[in-house]
């Protein structure tokens, strides 16, 4: 985008877009339509009932045709008051509709895109893109286009009716239009990429805030408050600077149409009084010049706006078709999905390597392969690739190398939503909603009856937890899970499990302490969230291991050691008897 113009691409992208989710709304547009130029017709009619009212006066009319004539003034303005009401309702209606229609297909297509994105946009970021660019089009959304066209079949038809007055008129007024809109046009080109430069300001300070406020704690701790500020200081200052220019180019606009309207109401009296001395016109008719010249401020300020609209819009444009555009790399299968067969699923990497960047690779070269309904424990240090295994089994990411199947089914041959139903996952960090806990259990699911909720409740003994909620399965829960123990919290996640019963379970196990009470449920929840299922335990109690059928070891990202636990349990020169011996929890912590 240049300094001086809005590109063309961008002008018909906009376009696009905008009939894109209008269209949806037709039979609302043309009512739009036929109510905004209905009151065109009105607007236009009112200076000449003025016109002829005090004419009439003047001349000496009977006092009933004056009343006639102020009751039909009367009832013009008001039909025109209540169609531009309905105007403004029926175009707020169109325009939420079209942007909340916009909102959800940006939404949709941000959850299609893979984790790279979404590892490379903070919350805050993406809330202005999804939100914030989308308001910025609002306008554009609903009547901006009739509107547009209505202001210029107003402005024409004000020329058309001071023309058939007297042509000078007509000429006179016709060059102050058109003289005002190409100033405002010429104003409005270096605008646009001022205003697309305080959209993304504003997503990098929110971006920026998101960030901090969840980390408070942390920097409460470190003392780092005095630099968070001043940081947060900078932002601010470079975000004002930013709105600052493009504000006061978008109010240069307005500012020139003031000049513009000083100077069109001089013209209009200054030409009203010398035709009337000269006896070609009527009083009524100067007051019918002036009138006409107030009704042309409102279609030029309406144009003025719509112009500061659409440079607003450009930039929240650009960003939006930006993002629309990007294409998830995470591809869906070509042809037919395969189908993940039902029940325990059996699990194989065969020669996986995978990286976040692909010049530094996280897992490298890595082989196993799980029987359906057998258990993993998952070792290793931090960042040695225990949780990308599990992220790869997800399908969050593809390998750069290698092939993971489930069930037999190559994952990249799978639909993702059908894969991503047969793998449950249990973290020690687990999300809770500002909702209901039935709305927290089922992730919004209303398909899923209370009947079955209550049994898995009930399966994992957190019946008598849910008689002391005073509303049962529709008591609100915070957002975080304030108000919970951790234990609790872990055991809603494994409640969610059950309701979905997938073939595969992934548990990364809490390594906090509990009290022994939660303790309990919890390891009797693990029993029975495994039965019958394929699990992969990411280990860190002696415990869990000894619940493992098998154990692979991850170094650096490769397989250290894997086989059944007996058998390296039997082996004193095993890695994992080392494990043991040395106390697993010291050593992977």
């Amino acid at each position: 985008m240049t300094a001086t113009s809005v590109p063309a691409t961008s002008k018909h992208a906009l376009r696009d877009l905008v009939l894109r989710y209008l269209r949806p709304h037709a039979g609302r547009a043309a009512l739009l339509g036929v109510l905004l130029f209905g009151g065109i017709a009105l607007q236009l009619t009112i200076p000449q009932i003025l016109r002829r009212f005090i004419d009439s006066a003047g001349e000496g009319a009977p006092l009933e045709a004056l009343y006639q004539l102020a009751f039909i003034f009367l009832g013009v303005a008001l039909a025109y008051e209540g169609l531009m009401a309905a105007v403004t309702v029926l175009g707020q209606d169109v325009r939420w509709r079209a942007t909340n229609a916009l909102r959800a297909d940006l939404t949709r297509h941000c959850l299609r895109l893979d984790m790279s994105f979404h590892n490379s946009m903070t919350p805050g970021k993406m809330i202005e893109r999804v939100d914030g660019d989308v308001t910025a089009l609002s306008n554009l959304m609903s009547d901006y286009s009739l509107r547009v066209v209505g202001n210029v079949v107003l402005l024409f038809g004000v020329l058309v009716l001071l023309a058939r007055e007297d042509w000078r008129v007509g000429a006179a007024f016709a060059f102050f239009v058109v003289l005002t809109l190409l100033v405002q046009r010429r104003v409005v080109r270096f605008a646009v990429p001022e205003w697309k430069k305080a959209r993304e300001a504003d997503a990098e300070l929110f971006g920026y805030l998101e960030e901090r406020l969840a980390g408070t704690e942390d920097i409460r701790a470190a003392g780092a408050g005095g630099w968070i500020m001043q940081r947060f200081q900078d932002l601010m200052r470079t975000t004002m600077q930013i709105r600052r220019k493009a504000f006061l180019l978008g109010t240069s606009m307005w500012i020139s149409s003031i000049a513009f309207f000083t100077l069109g109401n001089i013209v209009a009296l200054g030409i009203g009084a010398w035709l009337f001395r000269e006896g070609s016109i009527t009083v009524g008719t100067v007051y019918l010049i002036f009138h006409y010249t107030e009704v042309l401020r409102r279609p030029l300020e309406q144009l003025t706006d719509q112009l500061e609209d659409f440079q607003r819009a450009a930039g929240g444009l650009e960003r939006v078709s930006e993002l629309l555009e990007r294409r998830p790399r995470l591809e869906a299968p070509s042809g037919r999905p395969a189908v993940i067969p039902e029940g325990a699923l059996s699990v194989a990497l065969d020669g996986v390597t995978f990286g976040y960047t692909a010049d530094e690779p996280v897992l490298r070269d890595v082989s196993m392969e799980l029987a359906p309904g057998r258990v993993l424990g998952l070792l290793g240090r931090t960042g040695s690739g225990k949780s990308t295994i599990a992220r790869l089994l997800f399908r969050l990411y593809d390998p750069q190398e290698g092939v993971i199947r489930l069930g037999g089914v190559d994952a990249r041959d799978a639909e993702i939503r059908a894969l991503r139903r047969r793998v449950g996952l249990v973290t020690q960090d687990v999300q809770l909603f500002n909702a209901s806990l039935r709305d927290n259990l089922t992730f919004f699911d209303r398909d899923v009856p209370d009947e079955r909720v209550l049994q898995v409740i009930d399966d994992l003994g957190l019946t008598e937890w849910l008689e002391t909620l005073p509303e049962g399965l529709d008591s609100e829960l915070s957002s975080g899970g304030d108000g919970l123990s951790a234990g609790e919290a872990q055991l809603l996640a494994f409640t969610r499990v059950f309701l979905r019963d997938p073939g595969i379970v992934v548990m990364d196990e809490a390594s906090s302490r509990l009290d022994p009470a939660t303790e309990q449920l919890i390891e009797r929840a693990v029993d029975r969230l495994l039965r019958g299922r394929t699990g992969i335990v990411i280990a860190h109690r002696l415990g869990t291991v000894e619940r493992a059928d098998e154990i692979l070891i991850l170094e650096h990202g490769e397989v250290r050691e894997y086989g059944a636990r007996a058998a390296l349990l039997a082996d004193p020169s095993s890695r994992f008897s080392e494990l043991l011996r040395t106390g697993i929890e010291e050593v992977l912590a």
